[in-house]
């Protein structure tokens, strides 16, 4: 089941604020991705990158560029409830 994305906003120290069309809202800690996936620490050393995110047609996702996304499963199932 997808839980799609209705909004996203960069917050400090990495942080998503992400709202479902559900209602629900979670915060996704961008962090531990710059250890597990190399590219994602462009969104640490790309100046202006991070607060670019916006949410991928259909809401099944969000995006930074074409080499940096996230599923909406991955953010439901590992971002933190409000």
């Amino acid at each position: 089941m997808f839980h799609k994305v209705k909004n996203v906003k960069a917050l400090p120290d990495y942080i998503l604020k992400i709202d479902f069309i559900n209602g629900i809202c979670k915060y996704y800690d961008v962090k531990p991705l710059f250890e597990i996936w190399q590219p994602f620490r462009a969104l640490q050393y790309t100046t202006n990158l991070f607060p670019l995110v916006k949410v991928d047609a259909g809401g099944y996702g969000i995006s930074w560029n074409d080499d940096l996304d996230l599923s909406c499963d991955e953010l439901w199932e590992n971002g933190k409830s409000a």
